[in-house]
């Protein structure tokens, strides 16, 4: 048994060099994103401080009257208040005295009235003498300012292009040698990763190795509870890049099953084998349980786990701690790490909202909010960790007709932008059949059926383990 300890013992260090390779791509991606963040940044400032410029050279050679115009009707706003509470004084006073003198309250409100007339003048009077000390009226000085303006503006935009010329040569020079260190990292990494796998291929290989195209083989599974068999001998295999389904009666086992390949649950028999994108063939039985995620397997639940006190963006930036490379050390001087993991994992958040349509609700508190936009946070949360397979539990539950269609449109959209896997457990069949490439029906956690959506439809078995009686009968 030694050549087999031996061999884990290498494919693990394998795989925390990948790990390591991994974390350094993701921070070469997050250096990129902070050198534009900086870039854009600095244009932003170059562009407001010469706007400044602009804006006065442009308000001097504008209209004179049309200024005075947009002024006079800010000022006017407590004016017009004042002007308001005063009219209705007046109305509630002769409505108070029997609403006697009717002519009396007309010409109360008349002389209201070129009292208003009056401040309005008098504002617009000061206005112009104000504005005229900064327009220029003259037709031929203005006719020069606007010809300087139109100068002004195309000097303004070479220096602008001249500015982003230089900036893109001092940030591109910057980032070149961020990018440098981390190949040459990834390169030492790639060096060493080659040496121990040339050392495990003189150790026997007595792991189980997957097809091309399997992602997930689960080979006699048992999940035992005391007397009871949740799961009992299943077997099965699941592709790279479909939806597979896996149906069954209440009871039937579903969710065990998911819980052994998450590793909430600790199988009592049978192996789990997972292949990960880089093509390693783990098994999942050898890893804890927050472990799971970082090999590219996320879930969701049937009821809604979502931290309910906080805003949905904050949810999905949780979701992502596994993500951080940042050590507790860099978190507690806030290091410049952080911060732009902090940026990245933001922009990565944006991004998933806005491709599940969940924009409008970023700063929302998920309390409140409606059930089926609960449901489709808690797929957002798995999008961010650019998953290999997908498993959602029960994901139509307490949807509506119409969010179990859009549901099915965002399932496919998932797997077409994430090329991933998606295994779904699901009592909606006209969901499953609709969208599933393979089904796998289980009873009291023994294997019925597996095959394509026709075949399970037609299956007899599956027929009566749900109606209880054969379709012939």
């Amino acid at each position: 048994m030694a050549h087999i300890s031996e061999y884990k013992k290498l494919s693990s260090k394998i795989d925390r060099i990948e790990t390591k390779i991994l974390k350094q791509h993701e921070l070469k991606d997050i250096d990129l994103l902070t050198y534009k963040d900086k870039k854009e940044s600095k244009i932003s400032k170059f562009k407001y401080k010469e706007s400044r410029l602009l804006i006065v050279k442009e308000f001097a050679v504008s209209s004179l009257e049309e200024e005075v115009n947009k002024r006079l009707a800010h000022r006017l706003i407590s004016v017009n208040k004042k002007d308001y509470w005063k009219r209705r004084a007046l109305i509630n006073a002769w409505r108070v005295a029997g609403r006697e003198n009717i002519d009396q309250l007309d010409e109360n409100l008349k002389a209201l009235e070129a009292e208003r007339a009056a401040k309005e003048k008098e504002i617009k009077e000061k206005l112009t003498l104000e504005l005229q000390k900064y327009i220029i009226i003259d037709e031929e000085s203005r006719n020069e300012a606007i010809k300087e303006l139109e100068e002004f503006k195309s000097s303004q935009a070479a220096k602008l292009s001249a500015f982003i010329d230089e900036l893109n040569k001092i940030e591109e020079e910057k980032a070149a040698k961020r990018i440098k260190k981390h190949d040459e990292k990834v390169a030492k990494l790639t060096q060493k990763e080659e040496e121990i796998k040339s050392l495990r291929e003189n150790v026997e290989n007595t792991s189980y190795t997957l097809s091309e195209d399997t992602v997930l083989r689960v080979e006699n599974l048992t999940m035992q509870f005391g007397g009871l068999r949740a799961v009992d001998n299943l077997s099965f295999e699941v592709k790279h890049g479909e939806i597979f389904g896996l149906i069954g009666p209440n009871g039937a086992g579903k969710t065990t099953v998911f819980n052994c390949i998450t590793q909430f649950y600790k199988p009592t028999e049978g192996k789990l084998y997972f292949k990960e994108r880089s093509g390693n063939t783990i098994e999942l039985t050898d890893l804890k349980v927050h472990n799971v995620i970082k090999k590219g397997i996320v879930r969701t639940f049937q009821n809604v786990e979502l931290v309910k006190e906080t805003t949905v963006i904050d949810n999905l930036l949780i979701a992502a701690h596994t993500k951080y490379h940042s050590n507790l050390f860099s978190q507690f001087l806030h290091l410049p790490i952080l911060h732009k993991e902090e940026v990245a994992m933001r922009r990565k958040a944006l991004e998933v909202l806005d491709f599940l349509g969940l924009s409008n609700y970023a700063n929302f508190l998920c309390w409140g909010l409606p059930y089926g936009v609960l449901k489709k946070i808690e797929i957002a949360r798995t999008l961010m960790h650019n998953p290999q397979l997908i498993i959602l539990d029960e994901p139509a539950a307490g949807l509506n007709e119409s969010e179990t269609q859009e549901l099915k449109k965002i399932i496919r959209m998932i797997q077409e932008k994430y090329k991933c896997t998606i295994l779904l457990v699901e009592h909606d069949m006209g969901l499953v059949m609709d969208i599933c490439d393979t089904v796998l029906a289980i009873s009291f956690g023994k294997l019925l059926k597996m095959g394509t959506t026709l075949e399970i439809q037609q299956s007899k078995e599956v027929q009566e383990a749900y109606l209880g009686t054969s379709g012939d009968e």
